[in-house]
């Protein structure tokens, strides 16, 4: 270690030559060598572990990524374990300035050991017993040091466990992400002091599949567990593990499509394969003796297993010895369902919010699309008739019962139209999953995204599919949509669908996932989020967009939408049924939900009977604080006005004349009007006419006081006698102080200013009644706004 700086040299040194002149040294002297396990598992300087959030600005939608996180150094005592972290500052900080930091990365790493240096001497964090210490730079702990310290609390045969190495194959092996690793040590761990119920969180895209690989082949070639069995409930979930992730396995592992072979180690099923019905006579699991397995590894585990007359809880009650480990994006924690009640509190959670900070998944934009019926809901016309020529049942429907029990096919153009719009804006060939009500509806969406999108169906006929339940081809057809080998040629790029996607669909190239279903579960919501999550920046997919027909988005204002999961202890004595449930049911191997028929058939209004429009459109996108905010609000307000009239002298004609019409526009709102006012840089005296008239018409604002004066020096008030002048001079100073709106309601007389003038009955008395008063005051608003 060098001694050869004097103090007054060594604060002038970078950070970078304290670490290469003296932290560097000090590490290497306590036995910490480079080679020490294998040159992958090397301790690495400046090595990051995350990749950085992926930062799109709402302008230009390019991509660019905020600074990964990095140590200094990362220790590692072997494969499985990193055992330290070490911050480094230059000199002119103290030993201290670093440790925070370490221990930040160490809490996120799930690390026993922290330290900070600034080259003069060590300061340790130690998390298995609470205590700091301060160490000289030559006594820094050795490799054995702190295996002792970290390992001690192990027992020997649950050393042997949890130091089997990860399958390292040179030729298929990827290094697990910080996060993986410590799901799967954590798993691992649990497995070694006995755990038999075990639940791993981990969302949508970080790679549920791959962790149950490592988790798997530890256990195996540790001894621990023989055989294994892989549950799920759809052929996907099992199919795609078997051609890659669990490719290493292929001498040993089977799908289970009849008989129960017992000549392997590992297998793969659906539970409905297995028959798990505690009524049905031939339990296909009950082939193999209740000890037959000694771990089960249940995907996806939200579907069905929480529930206690599930199919899966027949399944896992018969082979109740062996070891059940839970993976999920998305923990079930409902009155009449827990995953947490079954397996326990998650023993990790990695959530969607982290994987987007870590930039390990794709941010989202958000476009709100409202519709008139739907925000208004609709009442049919006086002797409106059906497809059927049936007279409509006069009542007032909404947004719950479009496409359920009643169909507007205007509404479905409109929404098809919308979906073309945006590809065409930006890339007709980017992949789009479209989320329907129910079967019938997705067939109409095809119908009519086809017709729009004839050019592109004639290039191929599988430009647009339906892939639900139904169809004998949603196999084929769902694995052609989630190919990533030949992006540019792939169809089918829009598939349209109920249920059958909302889980277990690994679409790294999705850009748009539309939301035409009334979501109400946030389970499911999550699940369809995390269809578009996966990024693939070689592919152009740094983020994704989300176009919601049905306000199911405001779940993303939820506290739960990123929570902790939390488990109900009350379970609701008479849950609700749902009113109009989703027949989306499939065969039986790949269904989603037992739901029943729909009630009865459902009324069909014909296409250009109903003139439906789009009212507005909100678009939000995440900033850099992870924040859902408005994208670029003043030229979104700018092209909306634009597009509701057609030049500045409608849109003032319509703002003098108080339209009930314009005051429903969402940029006529006082969240939005605030919002862009912050974005305009414009204070509280410019009023909202003069705000919204400069970003859609770039027209220079004028002050409310400014229009006052111009009023005043218009000569319009000198028309009227001395004391209603005074009154209109006192409504122009009301103007000033709050805007135009409330100038011609009679209740501003009662307030105390125009008390001197007799109140609310002698002013109008006075203008010669109310039709008099307020004729004088709608002048004196036409008058503000002149030009």
């Amino acid at each position: 270690m060098s001694t050869e700086f004097t103090p007054e040299e060594k604060r002038q040194m970078s950070e970078a030559d304290i670490r290469t002149k003296f932290i560097t040294p000090a590490i290497v002297q306590a036995g910490w060598n480079e080679r020490q396990i294998s040159e992958e598992y090397s301790f690495s300087v400046l090595k990051p572990f995350t990749d950085g959030r992926m930062l799109i600005d709402p302008k230009t939608k390019q991509a660019s990524r905020k600074e990964a996180k990095r140590a200094d150094y990362l220790l590692y005592h072997s494969p499985n374990q990193k055992i330290a972290v070490v911050e480094a500052k230059d000199n002119k900080h103290s030993s201290r300035d670093g440790l925070q930091q370490a221990i930040d990365y160490a809490q996120l790493l799930d690390i026993p050991f922290a330290y900070s240096s600034n080259g003069d001497e060590f300061v340790e964090h130690d998390f298995l017993t609470g205590v700091q210490r301060t160490l000289p730079m030559n006594q820094f702990p050795t490799p054995d040091e702190l295996s002792e310290r970290f390992f001690s609390q192990y027992t020997p045969e649950q050393l042997k466990l949890i130091q089997q190495p990860y399958y390292t194959d040179a030729n298929t092996f990827r290094e697990p992400r910080y996060y993986q690793e410590i799901a799967i040590n954590r798993t691992i761990e649990a497995v070694a002091h006995g755990q038999q119920r075990i639940l791993i969180v981990m969302a949508t895209g970080t790679g549920k599949t791959y962790t149950a690989f490592q988790i798997i082949h530890r256990l195996k070639a540790s001894g621990a567990k023989k055989k294994i069995l892989f549950l799920a409930d759809r052929n996907i979930l099992v199919d795609q593990p078997i051609r890659e992730d669990f490719k290493p396995f292929k001498k040993v592992i089977t799908k289970v499509q009849g008989k129960m072979d017992s000549a392997f180690e590992i297998y793969m099923a659906l539970y409905q394969q297995l028959d798990g019905s505690p009524t049905a006579e031939n339990e296909l699991f009950k082939q193999f003796q209740p000890s037959f397995f000694d771990l089960i590894i249940i995907d996806e585990c939200h579907r069905g297993s929480a529930k206690e007359d599930s199919n899966w809880r027949a399944i896992l009650d018969y082979f109740d010895q062996a070891t059940h480990i839970g993976m999920t994006a998305t923990p079930k924690e409902t009155a009449d369902a827990s995953n947490i009640h079954y397996f326990g509190d998650p023993i990790y959670t990695y959530s969607l919010k982290q994987g987007i900070e870590d930039g390990f998944l794709a941010p989202y934009r958000v476009i709100d699309v409202n519709l008139d019926c739907d925000l208004k809901g609709w009442r049919p016309p006086k002797g409106l008739l059906d497809k059927n020529g049936n007279p409509v049942e006069d009542r007032f429907y909404t947004v719950k019962d479009f496409d359920y029990n009643i169909v507007l096919d205007d509404r479905t153009r409109l929404v098809a139209e919308r979906i073309t719009e945006h590809l065409k804006q930006n890339n007709r060939n980017d992949k789009t999953i479209v989320f329907c009500a129910n079967i019938d509806h997705a067939q109409r969406m095809v119908a009519e995204l086809s017709r729009l999108n004839a050019d592109m169906v004639q290039q191929n006929p599988k430009y647009i599919r339906q892939i639900t339940g139904d169809q004998p081809s949603k196999t084929g057809d769902l694995e052609a949509f989630c190919d990533v080998k030949n992006e540019e040629k792939a169809y089918p790029v829009i598939a349209v669908t109920s249920k059958l996607m909302t889980t277990g669909v690994n679409s790294q190239t999705c850009k748009l996932v539309v939301l035409d279903a009334n979501i109400q579960s946030m389970t499911e919501f999550k699940q369809i989020i995390g269809r578009g999550t996966r990024l693939r920046p070689e592919a152009d997919k740094n983020f994704f967009t989300i176009m919601d027909f049905r306000g199911v988005s405001k779940l993303f204002a939820d506290p739960d939408f990123d929570g902790e999961p939390v488990v109900i202890l009350d379970p609701e004595p008479n849950p609700k049924p749902t009113k109009y449930p989703d027949p989306d049911n499939g065969n039986k191997p790949d269904k989603i939900e037992e739901d029943p028929k729909i009630y009865k058939p459902a009324i069909i209004i014909e296409a250009g009977k109903l003139e439906l429009r789009i009212i507005d459109e909100k678009v939000q996108y995440l900033n850099e604080q992870g924040e859902l905010v408005y994208e670029d609000i003043d030229q979104f307000s700018k092209r909306h006005i634009q597009q509701d009239f057609a030049d500045f002298e409608q849109f003032k004609q319509q703002w003098q004349q108080g339209s009930e019409t314009l005051s429903e526009k969402f940029y006529a709102n006082n969240k939005w009007l605030v919002s862009l006012r912050k974005k305009a840089h414009l204070d509280d005296n410019i009023d909202d006419f003069d705000l919204l008239s400069s970003v859609a018409f770039n027209k220079t604002p004028l002050t409310k006081t400014e229009r006052a004066e111009r009023v005043k020096q218009s000569g319009y008030v000198e028309q009227y006698p001395e004391e209603n002048q005074q009154v209109l001079g006192l409504l122009l100073d009301e103007y000033v102080k709050s805007g135009v709106k409330d100038l011609a309601k009679t209740e501003l007389l009662q307030t105390p200013q125009f008390s001197p003038f007799g109140g609310l009955v002698s002013i109008i008395k006075k203008f010669g009644g109310k039709e008099l008063y307020q004729k004088a005051v709608k002048g004196l608003e036409k008058m503000i706004y002149a030009e």
